[in-house]
């Protein structure tokens, strides 16, 4: 950046009273893993959705059907379609 001017000349001020702090609400990191078919060993890709271990699954190229948790790889080193196992605390009335 020879000479460039700063894409912003001022630096950003905090916004004046109270703030809400928020408590991430996404469960915490227990495992990394890899998300394969168990059949053909193809990545499978698991969306935008959450997963449960128990949820059906079903590989794009091989069409094999089984539930999450048997695709789910946790051993080293993992491989494309990286996935991460995170842990919810549910609350108890």
């Amino acid at each position: 950046m020879d000479g460039a001017e700063p894409l912003r000349p001022e630096p950003m001020e905090q916004p004046a009273g109270p703030r809400e702090i928020q408590e991430d609400s996404r469960g915490q990191i227990m495992a990394v893993g890899t998300l394969a078919c168990p059949a053909c060993d193809a990545p499978v890709a698991p969306g935008p959705v959450p997963l449960l271990p128990p949820d059906p699954l079903s590989c794009p190229v091989c069409a094999h059907d089984a539930p999450v948790r048997d695709f789910l790889s946790l051993s080293a080193p993992t491989r494309p379609a990286r996935v991460q196992v995170r842990v919810w605390l549910s609350a108890r009335s």
